[in-house]
């Protein structure tokens, strides 16, 4: 497989905020490849640079063998790009939208047609060409957002947050579509803080504090990140017995997890101890991508102190 995206350092600052940090990564074709992480933590600032909307503060990449610093225009004819909040127009139908988009993209009139009824089909908005985009719910401006983001073909699309203020079942039925591209050779690179659409990517960029902290396979993640016997416990006015659990020798890691907590010990030997303890069943459980982030973000929070600690000596 090659790789249609190969970062080198990028870096983006604000002032005095660093949104993005020395992010280096690759991503092959045909990839669904996710940012997953918190509001804040870079994912979308990283998209908008790859895509060639903010210009890097330091640090470079290729995209789809492009320069990013030099080759900017080239770039944006190449790739699909969806934002967060649907750049789409509410007072016209949704077939002009889509042909106002296949217009940017300079479209043949004798392809166009065509074109426009496969987008149509894809998204399943056939029957609905002449709703006003205004009338659509959140889920159908998605999908439409989607079909314009490719009606041009590219090789490669940019989704940022794409299932922000959409249902579940809606979320559920657009990353089949992602998946369907996928399939037919388009990388797709999505930022999401949804677990379950993570768990849906070939592969899973974990960011925080926008450093890049992790990059594998959903399953690679789970199985390999959290070294211990993680369980769950059901007790009253758990965030309360955090701190003391905690202070157990056996156990490394103590987070909530709804109104359960999930507890990471050091070997099965702590469940019993930790059952006498607690006065609760301890029942062990296998890691979620959750589990896998809490930990991740955690280690991160307690390195950077002791890294600064080094630059200062």
């Amino acid at each position: 497989m090659k790789n249609v995206v190969t970062t080198w350092n990028l870096t983006r600052v604000f002032g005095t905020f660093t949104a993005v940090d020395s992010l280096t990564l690759s991503i092959e074709e045909g990839e669904i490849f996710g940012f997953l992480g918190p509001n804040g933590a870079g994912k979308s600032t990283a998209v908008r640079m790859l895509c060639g909307i903010l210009e890097p503060t330091a640090g470079t990449a290729t995209v789809l063998g492009y320069d990013l610093l030099r080759q900017t225009e080239q770039i944006k004819r190449k790739i699909g790009y969806m934002s967060q909040k649907f750049s789409l127009y509410d007072d016209l139908t949704v077939l002009e939208n889509l042909d106002f988009y296949a217009g940017l993209y300079s479209i043949p009139n004798g392809q166009r047609r065509n074109r426009l009824g496969e987008i149509l089909s894809l998204v399943s908005l056939a029957g609905q060409e002449d709703e006003l985009v205004a009338n659509l719910s959140g889920g159908w401006k998605q999908r439409l957002a989607l079909g314009c983001a490719i009606i041009s073909r590219p090789s490669l699309v940019f989704l940022d947050e794409p299932t922000s203020g959409v249902s579940p079942t809606g979320r559920r039925a657009f990353f089949n579509l992602i998946q369907q591209l996928a399939g037919e050779g388009t990388t797709v690179i999505v930022t999401t803080h949804f677990m379950d659409e993570a768990e849906r990517c070939h592969r899973i960029a974990f960011m925080s504090g926008g450093r890049l902290i992790a990059v594998d396979t959903p399953d690679n993640l789970k199985a390999n990140t959290l070294q211990g016997c993680l369980v769950e416990l059901e007790l009253p006015e758990a965030m309360d017995r955090i701190p003391a659990i905690e202070e157990q020798p056996y156990v490394k890691e103590c987070s909530p997890h709804g109104s359960l907590l999930h507890v990471l010990l050091d070997s099965p030997a702590g469940v019993a101890a930790l059952e006498r303890f607690t006065g609760a069943v301890a029942r062990p459980i296998t890691p979620s991508l959750e589990d896998v982030f809490v930990a991740l973000a955690r280690h991160d929070r307690a390195r950077q102190p002791q890294a600064a600690d080094r630059e200062n000596r």
